[in-house]
């Protein structure tokens, strides 16, 4: 199987998916989006630049259809205007396989105005290392409604909410 990690290159997770027979491809999101959408002006306000959202999805996505059997997004997602959200969602929905999954993480905490940043490593396969890594304002709050209309064009959509307030996606394609 070929997975997509929205993490960026780490070992652990490397180690962990080749270890079992599979491909990864690692790039991180949030450095493309820093690159994209940072410097001059509001970081949100600038993804309605098309210029810079087209920079963004092409060093993001640009994947043939059907190019992988996973994606690991991470809390990524949460850090995208509605617009561009919908966008990388719909190219998401094409590099994946039909029976494919997606896991990702959104904050449960409606009126933060900050929400924590981390690194995911894969630690073994029912646990994950969450090393901080600051914090970053969210484009948007999300709720389960808000998710399931997200992700509308997948087959299933199914929600956790762990201790640490993180809703838990994991959604098939």
């Amino acid at each position: 199987m070929s997975i997509l990690d929205f993490a960026g290159a780490s070992q652990a997770n490397v180690s962990f998916i080749t270890t079992l027979g599979h491909r990864i491809f690692s790039n991180d999101i949030l450095h493309t989006l820093d690159e994209a959408f940072g410097g001059d002006g509001d970081f949100v306000a600038n993804q309605a630049d098309p210029r810079r959202a087209d920079f963004f999805l092409r060093e993001s996505l640009d994947f043939s259809e059907r190019s992988f059997d996973g994606a690991l997004v991470w809390d990524t997602l949460q850090f995208l205007a509605p617009p561009l959200l919908q966008e990388t969602v719909d190219r998401l929905f094409h590099v994946l396989r039909p029976q494919s999954a997606l896991l990702a993480f959104f904050h449960a905490e409606e009126k933060a105005n900050l929400v924590p940043l981390y690194n995911y490593r894969i630690v073994e396969s029912k646990t994950l290392s969450l090393t901080p890594r600051g914090e970053r304002k969210p484009a948007q709050y999300f709720n389960n409604r808000s998710l399931e209309k997200l992700f509308q064009k997948f087959h299933s959509v199914k929600f956790f909410l762990t201790r640490d307030h993180l809703r838990e996606v994991i959604v098939r394609r």
